[in-house]
């Protein structure tokens, strides 16, 4: 899925839009404040979302609270039955953090198919080409 995202937000038609791809352990506050966006992804994990991202919103979230209010962002979950947990998990510390949705939660249970790595294109397409407009 991570893939798709970065597929979609590196696409040739968007210019001047720089994509950095990072693990939720490694990173940093400093990486969050010098975004102008931030696509979350992450597995449902008994209806949680993953140790990794929870451990990312621990160690950033009193660092940036007031310096990232606005920060557009995107999520989403895998899941293999039930992903609500996760995505409840985020859009509580997200809501926060004032930080603005720019889509619904892409959220995914089951068998990935090739529709779903479209829509996780489409994302990262949507992330990139808003940034590019101005639009977030």
């Amino acid at each position: 899925m991570t893939d798709a995202v970065v597929a979609g937000a590196t696409d040739d038609a968007i210019k001047g839009v720089h994509v950095a791809v990072q693990r939720a352990f490694d990173t940093t506050p400093d990486d969050v404040r010098h975004c102008n966006g931030i696509i979350l992804g992450t597995p449902s994990n008994f209806g949680y979302m993953s140790g990794a991202l929870k451990d990312f919103f621990d160690r950033v979230y009193y660092e940036v609270i007031e310096d990232t209010p606005g920060l557009p962002y995107a999520l989403f979950v895998k899941a293999s039955t039930d992903g609500d947990g996760a995505v409840r998990s985020v859009e509580r510390i997200v809501a926060g953090l004032r930080w603005k949705a720019i889509a619904p939660p892409l959220l995914v249970t089951g068998d990935l198919t090739p529709d779903d790595f479209d829509r996780c294109q489409e994302l990262g397409a949507t992330m990139a080409a808003g940034l590019e407009a101005g639009m977030f």
